[in-house]
């Protein structure tokens, strides 16, 4: 299935939580943060400018890593896989 945000809205993949700490110890499930970083999958077509009825283009694009905020976003599953869709406003930073 694919999905195409409309407007100023994004598709993001999380990325995995980690599964051990730095010193090798296992995390249970419970015990997991969910990131707050991920890859964009996809872009609408950008927020409408009310006086001008232009669209304004996004900063980020398909494929860029991105932290973004502890509750942003809308979870939905596509084919077991986790995404959200966000505003770029939810997004704080690009991780090169």
């Amino acid at each position: 299935m694919n999905v195409k945000p409309l407007g100023d809205k994004l598709l993001v993949q999380r990325a995995e939580a980690q599964q051990q700490t730095e010193s090798g110890i296992y995390l249970p499930e419970s015990a997991k943060d969910k990131p707050k970083e991920g890859k964009i999958v996809a872009v609408g077509n950008g927020r409408l400018n009310l006086e001008t009825g232009n669209r304004i283009p996004f900063t980020v694009k398909k494929g860029d890593c991105v932290l973004f905020t502890s509750y942003a976003g809308t979870e939905i599953k596509i084919d077991n896989n986790e995404y959200l869709i966000m505003t770029e406003d939810d997004i704080l930073g690009i991780i090169d």
